[in-house]
């Protein structure tokens, strides 16, 4: 798909700044909908970065947003053990996993709100989530509202009501920060409405803050004259922009000079195979089981009366991810697992599949990553209508040139000391 519509119309939509030039952090420009405001944006961050990181907001105490959102692994899962085969987590009741793998939570404040391009494409852009039901509509961040969502589901931190979350905070340690940074009413319990949607925006802020978002990178380095890529790398950012095509979608520029986000914010299927290690299909919270084929944004259009008629063609597409910290991780040996499903298991792995999807044979079962590369095929797509065929699939790529990707990408990890 080309990103030319939807970063044109990302002037037109409210919520966040996604557009603004090489920002550190995000502003959230927030919707009439949130009544209790902060009078310190900086204590707001740093009251988001405790309810982050804290476990007793779950219904066993055991999980946190950082339980599936690490920084040492790029904000994402950090069990390699999990990574290696599943790659979704299991929520705060044992036994109870999602369907999903976590994504990446850094640089997702800059998803602007979910909405529909009016151009010739016709793209759907923006909201969080692997599938955007977290939107924005309502508070003006898709951010927040994303922050939301686990806290009440029952495969995540499974806590059952708002008021549940906001009881927790305010008996608990940082209580009073909560009340300093959104007013008396914060935990008055006839305001609880207001005061679950500030602690989304909490979250959204430290989301947003310089430490999530810090554009530290070699890349960065690069760019701003304070580091030198080897020619390897080089060679991986030339077809990372030309035959690898994956600048299509994982943008560089996003109308910035410096600080790009690699994604358009759009959503594509990729044609990714079914992950036969994922603990959903025997989960008994999944009444399909083996059968069940995750549909992603089309599956959520059906949801909504507005959009439901377009949701045939959206069937099994995803969030197009940021690739910041795509490589991020503890060590040289831990796993970190690639794709919404968690597929696959290196970069040089996806990029591969990118590479040969339609050249080499069909699978003729679910074939694991692992068993599909020692047999030279891939499985079918997990959904075969709406695959891009135009972007991937056929790359005619060299494996020195897939390695020079590679190389490209793991350029882009925060932290680098030049």
């Amino acid at each position: 798909m080309s990103p030319k519509c939807a970063w044109a119309a990302l002037a037109l939509v409210g919520g966040l700044a996604a557009c603004a030039d090489a920002p550190t952090g995000t502003t959230l420009q927030l919707s009439h909908a949130v009544r209790l405001i902060a009078s310190d944006p900086a204590a707001e961050t740093a009251l988001g970065k405790l309810i982050f990181f804290d476990n007793n907001l779950s219904a066993n105490g055991n999980q946190s947003c950082a339980s599936c959102h690490d920084p040492a692994v790029g904000w994402t899962g950090p069990i390699a053990a999990i990574n290696i085969a599943g790659a979704v987590y299991e929520g705060s009741i044992a036994g109870r996993f999602g369907n999903r793998k976590p994504p990446s939570s850094a640089y997702a404040t800059q998803s602007p709100v979910f909405h529909l391009t009016q151009d010739e494409d016709h793209l759907f852009v923006g909201g969080n989530f692997w599938d955007g039901r977290a939107t924005g509509e309502r508070l003006g961040s898709a951010a927040a509202e994303q922050a939301l969502g686990p806290f009440l589901n029952p495969v995540e931190q499974a806590l059952t009501t708002p008021s549940d979350v906001v009881t927790r905070i305010c008996s608990g340690p940082y209580g009073a920060d909560f009340v300093a940074v959104y007013g008396p009413t914060a935990c008055d319990p006839t305001n609880v409405d207001e005061a679950y949607d500030a602690v989304g925006v909490a979250v959204a802020a430290f989301e947003g803050s310089a430490e999530s978002n810090a554009f530290s990178s070699k890349y960065d380095a690069w760019l701003a004259g304070r580091a030198k890529l080897t020619p390897e790398e080089h060679l991986g950012l030339a077809l990372f922009k030309g035959k690898g095509r994956c600048a299509a979608c994982h943008v560089l520029e996003n109308g910035r000079r410096s600080g790009a986000l690699f994604t358009d914010f759009t959503f594509d299927n990729l044609g990714i195979p079914k992950n036969p290690a994922n603990p959903w299909y025997t989960s008994p919270l999944n009444p399909q089981g083996a059968d069940w084929v995750d549909l992603a944004l089309g599956e959520y259009l059906e949801s909504r009366s507005d959009y439901a008629v377009l949701a045939g063609e959206n069937y099994g597409k995803h969030k197009v991810p940021t690739l910041r910290n795509v490589d991020l991780r503890p060590s040289s040996d831990f796993v970190k697992a690639y794709g919404h499903n968690g597929y696959f298991k290196s970069l040089w792995a996806t990029v591969h599949f990118y590479n040969t999807r339609d050249v080499k044979p069909a699978c003729p079962g679910a074939y694991t990553e692992a068993q599909a590369l020692a047999a030279d095929c891939w499985p079918a797509p997990e959904v075969a209508a709406n695959v891009n065929r135009n972007e991937l699939g056929n790359l005619r790529l060299t494996r020195m040139q897939e390695l020079a990707i590679v190389a490209f990408l793991k350029t882009l990890s925060d932290g680098y000391q030049p």
